[in-house]
Order: structure tokens, then sequence, then C-alpha cells
């Protein structure tokens, strides 16, 4: 484990003033564990409209780190036997309904965790600010279509999380805010741990922050843009301290700092072990998922974490066990990702011997791959991608997401037989090239991956 004399405040924090400051970034918060000790440190403003400063106890929207929360919430309901996460889901939750009646019957909570369920991601309903939203939420998704059929292939789905958000609720009877509130945040004493705006008002909570790439952003039209049914996949509030903590926990064998046991170690374990392989290994830098966990390979040191991005915040997580080690970053706009890749890459290597992957572009002399073979219409939920001869990609937002952004037209550039680097793609996706990956579901069936999402091939 790392000796804690090696932690040099000050030449970290000048580090993260300048690539704050490079990358167009507000305000950004960092928390550091290495060699047992917490370290923080605090750049920038919360709100450019104000010029409140950031601080350490400042409190930032995670995004889809969330999920890492609800997952284990749900882990720790299934250690006491409330859970089977091998049963199908209507077994907890008669109600739950998809729009084809034998995926219904076989989808599994342990599918739900890995994203391997063929639950959609991309559908949005804002159900209300009552404590049903979510029970409401669960309701309206009966209808929408599927990616794939469970179990055939991974597609990042925050529609999954939100059902396990309410299979947590039925089995404690609790709002999944509460539950959250009791069986994690309080044992693990998170006091800068929320979910709902009116308990962020309490602290110095970031301003989201929106704008072109290369730019500095300007605030958002409102704070906080999610429902509050998005919860469970996309809404914990917290300082980046305690999603420190919270990772700590897990490599702590799933231990409090006071000694209060919040998971047993064979549940910690199995969280970290590997569910499914993940084809697109960089949109989110993952090798694989877990029960919850992105996975990562750093050279044959294994890590996990997540990412998270809510509307102008972005958040990210690594932890590497084998170390002892935590990293978090919260941020409230601007390049955060370029941010994240450059003070990470370094840090982790300090602190942790492993080395993060460059980021994902097309080699200098790109491979030549006959592009013929993918050319087709691939479609998901809200979505419909368009592939040309002419090393051309079309994403168009239909259906409940028409209005979300016009077309995007792309151009694609090898990186492998199977793995494009599409330029054009706009602040919407990436700021740097984005990673079209073309795969097979285990039924044989044709897909393409857009931000580990998979749309199967239909024309």
């Amino acid at each position: 484990m790392t000796n804690t004399a090696n932690w040099d405040a000050g030449r970290w924090q000048a580090k993260l003033d300048e690539l704050r400051a490079a990358h167009h970034v507000p305000g950004a918060v960092l928390a550091v564990l290495a060699g047992g000790e917490i370290h923080e440190l605090a750049s920038g403003v919360l709100h450019r409209g104000t010029g409140v400063e950031t601080t350490t106890d400042s409190v930032f929207q995670l995004g889809s780190i969330a999920k890492i929360y609800t997952a284990t919430l749900v882990m720790r309901l299934a250690e006491t036997g409330e859970l089977d996460l091998d049963a199908p889901v209507v077994e907890v939750l008669p109600e739950f309904e998809t729009i084809d009646p034998e995926a219904t019957r076989a989808i599994t909570i342990r599918q739900l965790l890995s994203h391997t369920s063929g639950l959609t991601c991309d559908f949005h309903l804002d159900t209300g600010r009552g404590d049903e939203c979510i029970a409401r939420f669960v309701e309206a998704s009966k209808g929408i279509a599927m990616d794939c059929p469970p179990g055939t292939a991974v597609s990042y789905s925050s529609v999954g999380y939100q059902v396990l958000g309410r299979i947590a609720e039925v089995v404690t009877g609790l709002t999944w805010d509460q539950a959250l509130k009791e069986f994690i945040f309080t044992p693990l004493g998170l006091k800068q741990s929320m979910t709902l705006p009116e308990e962020a008002l309490s602290f110095r909570a970031a301003m989201s922050h929106l704008g072109e790439p290369g730019q500095e952003p300007d605030p958002a039209p409102a704070w906080d843009l999610m429902p509050r049914s998005a919860g469970p996949g996309a809404r914990v509030i917290a300082s980046a301290g305690d999603v420190v903590r919270l990772a700590r926990m897990h490599l702590d064998g799933g231990l409090a700092p006071d000694g209060t046991r919040v998971l047993a170690p064979e549940t910690v374990e199995a969280m970290q072990r590997r569910e499914t392989d993940v084809p697109d290994k960089w949109t989110v830098s993952a090798d694989g998922w877990g029960l919850g966990w992105t996975l990562y390979d750093w050279d044959g040191t294994p890590g996990i974490g997540h990412d998270g991005a809510s509307i102008g915040q972005y958040a990210y997580l690594r932890v590497v066990p084998s170390a002892g080690v935590a990293v978090a970053l919260v941020t409230n706009g601007g390049g955060a990702r370029q941010l994240y890749a450059a003070l990470f890459r370094e840090l982790l290597d300090e602190f942790a011997g492993v080395r993060i992957p460059d980021a994902f572009a097309p080699p200098a002399e790109p491979p030549i791959v006959d592009l013929a073979r993918f050319e087709g219409v691939y479609r998901r939920e809200g979505v419909v991608i368009t592939v040309t001869g002419d090393s051309r990609l079309r994403y168009e937002f239909v259906d409940g997401m028409k209005d979300f952004s016009p077309p995007l037209d792309m151009d694609l550039v090898p990186v492998t037989d199977t793995v494009f680097a599409a330029s054009g793609a706009g602040p919407s996706f990436s700021e740097d090239w984005m990673p079209v990956v073309f795969s097979t579901l285990s039924t044989g069936t044709d897909c393409v991956y857009i931000g580990m999402r998979a749309a199967p091939k239909v024309a």
C-alpha cells in the first residue's frame, strides 16, 4: 500500500488548478484514498454567475455513479435472503412488464445489475416529485422496446437501475431515497451524501454548466434537469470525499470505518467479479462489467469504478483494490473528461502503478477495412443508426427522443476490422473521437454499439 508521505498537496493542487483551467471546467473537487488516508482538493467556482468558490465539502451531482450506490443497496438486501439475484424480476415485482412477454418472464435481478437484461437506456419520463414516482416510472415503461433479448449482450441501461430502485422500495417498504440513507449513507457516516435537491440546499452545491467544447461554459437553465424517478440510476448528490468513502468500504471487505459491517466480504467480491465482457471498451473505458461496477484491466491489474454524467455535471471514480487506492473527481461542466484523463493518468501511475490507456483515436495509418459488410440500418429505442458504404454513419433520434438533437452525420475511420472512430459527433456525445463498435448478439444478430448501447441490425 502506498505511503501517504508521498502525498504532495501543493503539487497536486497546482496540477488540478492547471488542468481545470486548461479544459474550461468551472469547478472541480478531487479526493484520493492512498495509504489509508483520504486527501481532498478543490479548485475553481461552483457557479460562474455568482463566483462562489469550490470547497472540498461542496456537493455535486454524480450522474450514473448513482448506480454503484443502488447496486450496493440491492446487494445488501440480497444478503438477508430477501432477494435472489437469479430469480426473475417479476417474482419480486409482479407489475414489471416489458414489451416482450418472454423477456418479462426471463429477466433476472442479476441481469439488471450487469446491464445484460436487454432493457433500453433512453426512456425518459417525468413522473412527478411524489414518493410514488419510481413506481409510476416502472408502470409507464411497460411498452418500450428492448435493445436486445435478455442475456444476449451487454447494453447499458438506466431503466434497469430504475427497476432495481423499485425492487429496493418493495423489499424495504421505504422509498429508494430513504432506503439508501438507512442502509448505506448512515452506517458509512456519509454526511455529505443525499438524493433530493432540497437536501442539497444545506450544502455548497455545484451549479451545472453547459457550452461548446473549448470554451468557458455558462450556467445551465436549471440546477438539475432530471426527474426524481431517475434517482436510482442517475442522482446521488455528494462530495468527492464521500464518494471515496463509499469506495473504501468496498476496499475494506464491506466494513465501515467504525467497524460496522455494511456488506459481507463475499458480497464485495461478487460485485467485482466479471459478469460480462464489453465489446465497446472505450466509451466508458470498460473491459467488463460486474454487479454494478465497471471493470477495468490496466495491463493485468484489475480495477473497478464508474463514470457519471448528469446534465452539465460529470463525475469519475477509479479504484485499484490491489493498491488500496481510490480516486474520485467531481466537476460542474466544461471539458471534464479531458481533465479526468490527464489527472487520473498521473495519479494512478504514481499511487497504484497502473497506466490508463491513451484517449480513443484512430491510428496514424488506419487499416483498410471494407465497410460494406456493416452497411444497413440498426435500431434501438429512440434511435435509428444508418451505415453506408462510403464510410458514413447517420445517428437519428426518433419516437420519444426525436426532439433531443438533430440527426448527426459522422465520418467513420477504421481502428480495427470491427471498431471505428467517428468524427463530427458534436458535444452531445464526445469532444474527441466517438467509438463505433460492430458486434454480434449471442443469437447471431449483428449489432452496433454507440455509447455502450447495443442497436441490433434491422435492415
